[in-house]
């Protein structure tokens, strides 16, 4: 009896290999066969390319401005016949935008907080912050360096003139006198915004002679031309006008 169950075990081994063997070819060949189909699945087949659908009309775009999509302007892409007026120009499609019209309900997008937020500084009422703060890091107007001269900044004040240029003198007659007055009277100068004037070098040559000329200041370059010329330099009061120094 032992020499029957030791044989008849081992052709249970031998049949159950033979099928694990053949189950193994099986799933070989099949995975063979799917890769060999893999390998081409994504190149396209020039029927395909030739097959798909190509755009036979011109250049098209979504116009944003729904009368713009409605309107016929067939006359206006008629360069060689069509003539813009003022009445006719119309802005490009898309370049004009609505008025976000903030805290008028969700459906406007910017209903509720109005694009700030719920919380945060920033969506609170007022300014949040002073002008050039930066969060507390060091702001700009502090890492810059400070400009060599007379400060100019919060609390310092500075003389603004009137601009009188040299070649605008030329026009006045030898041995008169000329301030700013007399210039605007003679259409050589335009009005002035500014109480005070100063007599500066201008571009054009300085050939009036013999003149006396009256204002608030005059530059080292201005006085010395005038003088070189044989004229005189007189220095007006800022408050009354008066001749201060000659």
């Amino acid at each position: 009896p032992t020499s029957t169950n030791t044989s008849t075990t081992n052709e249970d081994d031998e049949n159950n290999s033979s099928t694990m063997k053949s189950f193994l070819a099986g799933l070989l060949l099949a995975s063979a066969l799917v890769a060999s189909t893999d390998a081409y699945a994504f190149i396209p087949r020039n029927s395909m390319l030739t097959s798909a659908p190509r755009s036979t009309g011109g250049l098209t775009m979504k116009i944003a401005d729904w009368k713009r999509r409605e309107a016929d302007e067939s006359d206006i892409n008629d360069l060689d016949n069509f003539e813009f007026t003022l009445d006719n120009l119309k802005p490009a499609p898309g370049s004009r935008h609505r008025k976000k019209r903030k805290g008028r309900g969700i459906a406007a997008g910017q209903g509720a907080t109005c694009g700030f937020g719920m919380r945060g500084q920033k969506s609170r009422s007022g300014r949040p912050t002073r002008p050039g703060f930066e969060g507390g890091q060091n702001p700009l107007y502090r890492r810059l360096p400070k400009f060599v001269g007379k400060p100019l900044g919060p609390g310092h004040k500075r003389t603004l003139y009137n601009i009188i240029k040299l070649d605008q003198l030329n026009e006045v007659a030898a041995g008169t006198t000329c301030n700013f007055d007399s210039l605007f009277e003679s259409k050589a100068v335009t009005k002035s915004k500014l109480p005070i004037h100063k007599v500066v070098v201008g571009k054009e040559e300085f050939t009036a002679k013999d003149i006396t000329v009256q204002a608030h200041a005059f530059t080292k370059t201005a006085r010395a031309a005038i003088e070189a010329n044989g004229g005189k330099c007189e220095i007006l009061k800022p408050t009354t006008g008066e001749v201060i120094e000659a």
